[in-house]
């Protein structure tokens, strides 16, 4: 099949290789997602020879520098204007079982195309005349199909590199590809190889797995995890979300699968990881705080306080920035406050502080609720989605109009002191907090001089109290 090299760049490139007898070749994802239709600017150039050399032609040729050089594996970097261009020297890989670092050999066409992955990433083409796609392993077949299989026996492949079974998985659920029935089987039966005296770095199986957390259907990769057991090896917790109860005739539902759910509605909504993070654990905790109640059930009691507890070990253990656990910890503990508004009739209190205590994030709050409601009857989700919207307009007007975003009392702890003679005390926190209720409770504006001015009348009563109390 042949190929039209249409990128003013690479065209440049494909004459001057052409022009000096460079045996030089796109492969990988620039030939794949072109034959996909789709496009993007990582570009891999495989060179028969040395590949350092020709990447530095390139660079005088477009006057720019090479950004980055690798010795031991024959590989440059170079940026020419939006195309991120990485040069690499044909070779042939070998691989110690403690090691995913391979042992490399220059060698030709042939054997670089074998090392790949998976097939739809070893299709090359030349950048000399003609350009036609070299396809050893029937990668376009399986293009053209939505196959996901290695070129070679998949066991040495995975046992070779264990990451590609995370990026097996990965490309299926980016792609909507299905994998091959011999290359899951090989997932599942080596997938304890993720965890195998550190092969795989904790930092590169997070970034698989927040790659397949940004797909425009995140629940497809996590299902394949699930499916495959690398959920068990990778995220123990979300694994332990599957399954279902019963018990006389009483069943939940498989969380797991609510999860996957809820995922995917937050995903059709924003590209935010951190939000859609949130709704991934957002029920983590269930499986800690289930219990049958007779009579009642099966109960969660405090999952979202237990789950928002859980997640610093989770981030620590995958190696999540921790400035952003404060977010999800927030999200994940707050995801059940707007519900119940949402049932009952709408108080101005409760929606003020609702409001006041999300905050900053009380749009990604009220986001990721919209993405928990779900249910196999379409009615009965039309009917609370509507009821939410009602609530969702009120709470955000309130929270705009009452000024809650970061609430507290206009008042601050320093006045209060020099206003009362106090020092430092529980008296103070009292009184702030009394100031917040009434603001809250819709006894005053939040404004500063409407709060001093009940600052005054309720101060005297406060402080007498607190003096009774302490000589008793």
């Amino acid at each position: 099949m042949n190929f039209k090299i249409e990128n003013k760049i690479l065209k440049k490139i494909s004459r001057y290789a052409s022009d000096n007898n460079i045996q030089a070749y796109l492969v990988g994802g620039y030939v794949r997602d072109k034959q996909l239709g789709t496009t993007t600017n990582d570009v891999d150039i495989m060179v028969i020879g040395d590949a350092i050399q020709f990447s530095n032609q390139v660079a005088e040729l477009f006057s720019v520098p090479v950004l980055a050089v690798y010795n031991n594996f024959g590989t440059a970097l170079i940026n020419i204007e939006d195309l991120k261009i990485e040069f690499a020297s044909a070779r042939k890989e070998s691989y110690l079982k403690d090691s995913r670092k391979p042992i490399i050999e220059l060698s030709d066409l042939e054997d670089d195309l074998a090392r790949r992955d998976f097939t739809i990433n070893a299709l090359a083409v030349p950048l000399f005349k003609p350009h036609k796609i070299i396809d050893n392993f029937n990668g376009l077949s399986d293009l053209k199909n939505g196959i996901i299989k290695t070129p070679l026996e998949p066991y040495k492949t995975f046992d070779d590199d264990p990451l590609r079974m995370l990026r097996a998985i990965r490309f299926a659920s980016t792609l909507n590809f299905s994998i091959a029935p011999e290359t899951f089987e090989a997932i599942n039966s080596l997938k304890s190889r993720l965890k195998e005296n550190k092969v795989v770095s904790q930092e590169r199986i997070t970034n698989e797995f927040l790659l397949i957390m940004m797909g425009d259907k995140p629940s497809i990769g996590l299902d394949l995890l699930y499916l495959s057991g690398v959920m068990d090896i990778i995220f123990p917790e979300m694994a332990k979300l599957g399954g279902v109860d019963r018990r006389e005739d009483f069943h939940h539902k498989d969380v797991f699968y609510h999860t996957l759910n809820v995922v995917d509605n937050i995903s059709e909504k924003t590209d935010d990881i951190w939000l859609r993070f949130a709704a991934l654990v957002h029920d983590i905790a269930k499986p800690k705080t289930k219990k049958f109640v007779e009579g009642t059930g099966w109960t969660f009691h405090s999952h979202e306080e237990v789950g928002a507890g859980m997640l610093k070990n989770i981030f620590m253990k995958m190696k999540l920035p921790l400035n952003k656990l404060d977010y999800v910890e927030k999200l994940v503990r707050m995801h059940l406050r707007p519900i119940p508004i949402a049932k009952d009739e709408v108080t101005d209190s409760a929606v003020r502080r609702l409001a006041a205590e999300a905050g900053e994030e009380l749009e990604d709050l009220l986001t990721l609720c919209r993405a928990d409601i779900t249910s196999k009857n379409p009615n009965k989700v039309k009917r609370f989605l509507t009821n939410f919207e009602i609530v969702e307009k009120k709470v955000i007007e309130v929270q705009e109009k009452d000024k809650l975003r970061n609430f507290q009392s206009p008042v601050r702890g320093e006045e209060i002191m020099q206003i009362c003679n106090l020092k430092p005390s529980r008296e103070v926190g009292v009184i702030k907090k009394k100031i917040e209720e009434a603001i809250l409770d819709g006894e005053i504006p939040n404004e500063y001089e409407a709060a001093k001015e009940y600052l005054f009348l309720i101060k005297d009563e406060i402080i007498k109290n607190s003096f009774n109390k302490s000589n008793k």
